[in-house]
C-alpha cells in the first residue's frame, strides 16, 4: 500500500504527512467513495518504525488477549493498526468486560493508529469515552475490588460521510437530507471530541480529469523520510508534538508578529477554545518540523489554521 496508488487529494495526502510527522489526531469529511479508507490505510506506512521499548509494550497487550498463540516469531514488529466496525461495545473498545477486565480497542491501537471510519455511526456513549484515552494517553477502568490501567497512546484516524446520503456539499450529486437531519448527524460528534481532534480535512470526489492524469505523487518511502526526520528533531525534545505538555507551549511554538496575528485573527473569526489554540500551535510545530525550520513563520501558522476550518464549517 503506497501513496503513489492515491489519485489526486493532494491536501489530504499532505495533511497525513504532517499528521504521521507529528503523531496528530485526523478526521476526513467526503463523499463515500473518495478515498478515506485508503488513505488511512496508506498513512500507516509513514509512520515511524516502532522502537523496541515500543515493540516489547505493544506485545505484552496483544499477548494478553491471546492475539499471538501459535504466531511465529510471538513479537509485535509493527505498528498496530486497529479498525473495529461501528456496532462495537463500550467496553470492546475502551476494555472491560464480565471478569477479568481484558484491554479494548484503544489499548489495541497504543503505538499505532486506531481507524474509526463512519464515525458518528457510533454510539454517542461510546465516542464520550474517547475523550479520556486521546488525552491521557492510558484508560482506566474500575472495579469494584480494583481499578486497572491500560496503555492507550495510539494515533486516531476517524472518517465520515458529511451527511447520512454521504453527497451534502457534493457539486455532482444531489443531497437528499434536510438540514435537521444533517445536523442530528454530525451533532453526535461533541465539540469538546472535534477539539481532540488536531487536524480536520475534507476528501473531495475526484475529478475525472485527475483520476486519468498521469499521477506524479510522492511515494511512501520518500514522505517517511521526512517523517522520521521530523520525529528525530522532536525526540531531541522528548516528546511528539502532538504530546507535547501544555505548559511547554509557549516556549517550544513562540511565534513573531506575523504569526501572532494571524493566529489572533483566526482565533476571533472562527471562535476557537483554548484548547484548539494550543493544538494549531503544535501542529504549526509539527509543520516547522517538516520544513527543518527552527522558527515557526506565518506560512506554518496559516497551514496549520487551514486544517482546523473544518469543524467551524460543519459544525456552525
Amino acid at each position: 500500500a503506497d501513496f503513489r496508488d492515491v489519485r489526486g487529494q493532494t491536501t489530504a495526502r499532505r495533511a497525513l504527512q504532517v499528521a504521521a510527522a507529528g503523531n496528530h489526531n485526523v478526521l476526513m469529511i467526503g463523499p463515500p467513495g473518495s478515498g478515506k479508507t485508503m488513505l488511512a490505510k496508506r498513512l500507516a506506512g509513514i509512520l515511524p518504525q516502532l522502537s523496541f521499548e515500543e515493540a516489547i509494550e505493544t506485545t505484552k497487550i496483544h499477548s494478553t488477549c491471546g492475539l499471538l498463540t501459535g504466531r511465529l516469531p510471538a513479537f509485535v514488529g509493527t505498528r498496530p493498526f486497529r479498525s473495529p466496525h461501528h456496532t462495537i461495545s463500550d467496553a470492546g473498545l475502551i476494555g472491560g468486560g464480565a471478569g477479568q477486565p481484558r484491554p479494548g480497542e484503544v489499548s489495541l491501537a497504543h503505538n499505532g493508529l486506531l481507524f474509526l471510519d463512519e464515525f458518528p455511526e457510533f454510539p454517542r456513549n461510546v465516542l464520550e469515552i474517547l475523550r479520556q484515552p486521546l488525552e491521557d494517553g492510558a484508560v482506566t477502568i474500575a472495579r469494584s475490588a480494583m481499578t486497572l490501567n491500560f496503555p492507550a497512546s495510539f494515533m486516531l484516524v476517524a472518517a465520515m460521510n458529511p451527511c447520512p446520503c454521504g453527497y451534502y456539499g457534493d457539486p455532482t450529486r444531489e443531497c437528499r437530507c434536510t438540514p435537521a437531519i444533517i445536523q442530528r448527524y454530525l451533532g453526535k460528534i461533541s465539540g469538546p471530541l472535534l477539539d481532540r481532534i488536531d487536524i480536520q480535512i475534507e476528501v473531495p470526489a475526484v475529478p475525472y480529469k485527475e483520476l486519468r492524469a498521469v499521477d506524479t505523487a510522492e511515494a511512501s518511502s520518500v514522505m517517511l523520510e521526512r517523517v522520521e526526520r521530523a520525529r528525530a528533531t522532536q525526540a531531541s525534545r522528548g516528546f511528539t508534538n502532538a504530546r507535547m505538555p501544555s505548559r511547554l507551549v509557549q516556549k517550544q511554538c513562540a511565534l513573531d508578529d506575523s504569526g501572532e496575528r494571524t493566529l489572533e485573527m483566526a482565533m476571533r473569526r472562527m471562535s476557537l477554545s483554548a484548547r484548539a489554540h494550543d493544538r494549531i500551535l503544535k501542529v504549526a510545530r509539527t509543520i516547522a518540523d517538516l520544513d527543518n525550520s527552527p522558527a515557526i513563520a506565518s506560512k506554518h501558522i496559516a497551514e496549520a489554521i487551514q486544517y482546523r476550518s473544518l469543524d467551524r464549517n460543519y459544525w456552525n
